[in-house]
């Protein structure tokens, strides 16, 4: 384990910027994992990690030189290396740094690595069991448990070292059935900041009977129709369309690249004055939360869009200055390995006053979708494609029979701006946000909502 008191940070930052530079910064990283992942009833991979590393960057305007190790030894000449990509004349101010308090926005009653292995892999086999039992179209079930610490710790030459511990845990159950030559799929995860203790919040064979039931329910339920049509999004769903619609269309890096549709738009009508839309690292316990960024900077509660308005984009030190933004504490990496880029945290449309079953009942014909599936969005035009994994016709005004096969086709700022219900309700999804070949854990959430018009891909009526 490396810790900060083991460097002299002040010479490292100093020998960083011998050749110019605005800012250097030094990345400390400590962490401890366990992976479980079990297929075809036997524990396929059993893996624990410990690993440590820092990363050393120098920032100069918009560009930044970036070099990363796990050998402490070797420090002073990575600083060394850094600094060699600049050429801007020395830096001659002084450093003198404030530690930060530590501000963990993880909740943790039970410390998963206190728990022997066999009561992880008790947990993991009776959700096993419990999903193979439920139908004989059951072939495959595969489930992953992972659990993590990791602490890290950043000093910066503009005078502050922060430091943040993050606690996670994750349970995901995938199952696959199989009749009559139709073969379906069913996912449910459950995890966040959080400790051993969600696993008795939250029941694995719960998580293995939605997963399972899911995927078996679709195996009798009948086509979904295509065509144009209203669709209820519910709070279960998650955010899944939120986050990929307009949460990296948000994002400072591709905003102000004019990678996004949202490009140059502050201050612009983006949505209906129903839509609210809220970053927020804050909210303790979820999977996205942090007690400051990669970059040191406190995780912020940032309102991104409010009554239908961009607001601002979220940000990091890079894309704060350059763009002359606020820096929203959005800075985020995947680990030491890499520098740090404007990434979510836990994205969500704020609720509004409806009840789900008062939006359902405006509508005549259409689908309630009740899970989210993956999906694809182009952020410079806001066109996207989603699987919904669990759908049900609406059919005058009430939720009916299920349906498969359904996909969302559209645009994100015309959905945004057509949304004039909102429910009272918030759920919460879990992920892993990719980006850049970076992964970061993030959550994101919505209340229930009423699209009054979508493409659904699907079966053609009458055909």
């Amino acid at each position: 384990m490396i810790g900060i008191e083991d460097i002299n940070i002040e010479k490292l930052l100093k020998i960083s910027l011998k050749n110019g530079g605005d800012f250097s910064e030094i990345y400390i990283e400590n962490t401890r994992g366990t992976s479980i992942i079990s297929e075809g009833r036997r524990i396929e991979k059993y893996i624990t990690t410990h690993e440590s590393g820092i990363g050393i960057r120098v920032v100069i305007d918009d560009r930044s030189s970036y070099a990363y190790t796990n050998d402490i030894p070797s420090l002073e000449d990575l600083a060394f290396t850094v600094a060699s990509a600049i050429k801007k004349g020395p830096f001659d101010t002084n450093i003198s740094l404030e530690k930060r308090p530590i501000r963990s926005l993880a909740k943790v009653d039970i410390d998963p690595f206190s728990i022997p292995s066999e009561d992880k892999i008790k947990r993991i086999k009776m959700a096993e069991d419990v999903a193979w039992g439920m139908d004989k179209s059951v072939v495959q079930v595969r489930i992953i448990y992972g659990e993590s610490k990791k602490r890290v710790s950043i000093a910066n030459s503009k005078g502050f070292v922060s430091e943040d511990i993050r606690d996670s845990i994750l349970f995901v159950v995938h199952g696959v059935v199989a009749k009559n030559g139709i073969i379906e799929t069913g996912y449910e995860p459950a995890g966040g900041a959080r400790g051993f203790e969600l696993l008795d919040e939250i029941d694995p064979e719960e998580i293995a009977k939605t997963a399972i039931a899911r995927a078996t329910q679709c195996l009798s339920a009948r086509q979904a129709p295509a065509g144009v049509m209203p669709v209820v999004l519910s709070s279960e769903a998650g955010g899944t369309m939120i986050h990929e619609a307009i949460g990296h269309g948000l994002e400072a890096d591709l905003a102000g690249e004019g990678l996004s549709v949202y490009s140059g738009r502050i201050g612009e009508m983006i949505a209906s004055n129903a839509i609210t839309v809220i970053d927020d690292g804050t909210i303790v316990g979820k999977r996205g939360s942090i007690g400051c960024d990669d970059e040191g900077s406190p995780s912020k509660q940032t309102i991104l869009v409010e009554d239908g308005v961009l607001k601002t984009y979220m940000t990091d030190l890079i894309t704060a200055n350059k763009y002359n933004l606020p820096l929203t504490g959005n800075g985020r990496r995947q680990s030491y390995r890499y520098r740090p880029i404007p990434r979510m945290t836990n994205t969500l449309i704020k609720p509004g006053s409806l009840t789900p079953e008062e939006i359902v009942s405006k509508v005549e014909r259409g689908i309630f979708v009740k899970k989210m599936g993956g999906g694809q969005v182009n952020t410079v035009n806001g066109d996207f494609v989603f699987e919904v994994s669990e759908g049900y016709l609406i059919d005058g005004g009430k939720v009916g029979d299920p349906l498969r096969g359904a996909t969302l086709v559209g645009n994100g700022p015309k959905i945004l701006t057509s949304i004039d219900y909102v429910g009272s309700d918030l759920g919460f999804g879990i992920g892993t946000c990719g980006k850049d070949g970076q992964g970061v854990p993030v959550a994101d959430a919505q209340p229930t909502i009423l699209i009054p018009e979508i493409t659904i891909g699907g079966k053609l009526q009458g055909g």
